[in-house]
């Protein structure tokens, strides 16, 4: 799969949608890929145990329970013992992942490759660093505010 081919997904309704709202798609262009998303005023850092995080959001739908984005991470190893919480698609520009799911199964997701975890999913996320696309579904909206 090209890594571009992907972006249909994050081409829908660009933010929150008033009556007489002009609506957009939201691109992302091929600069944003390279890196130009996270220059982006609506970047969200975050740095936890000295990892730091990059996300933006390019896409909340009007009724709040549907979003896409990227995100960008450095080596982190997260211990998953709680449902995951969201329904979640990714697709990997850079880097990878190790998901050990609680039974054991091992899968690592490479950079050009995509996973979606189902929202109960448990097990130990694993990374040396990575990049990726995200799109998430949350029924109630609570994991997109």
């Amino acid at each position: 799969m090209n890594k571009f081919a992907f972006l249909f997904i994050a081409a829908l309704l660009s933010g929150s949608v008033t009556a007489g709202d002009a609506v957009h798609p939201a691109k992302v262009s091929t600069d944003d890929v390279a890196g130009a998303i996270f220059e982006r005023p609506d970047m969200i850092r975050h740095t936890t145990d000295g990892n730091t995080t990059l996300d933006v959001t390019t896409l909340l739908s009007s009724d709040g329970k549907f979003a896409s984005g990227m995100y960008k991470s450095g080596a982190v190893r997260s211990d998953i013992n709680e449902p995951y919480g969201v329904d979640e698609f990714m697709y990997f520009v850079e880097g990878s992942v190790t998901l050990t799911s609680s039974d054991g199964t091992v899968q690592v997701i490479n950079a050009g490759e995509a996973v979606t975890i189902p929202k109960e999913w448990t097990g130990i996320w694993e990374t040396q660093g990575y990049t990726k696309f995200w799109v998430i579904y949350s029924e109630d909206g609570s994991a997109l505010e």
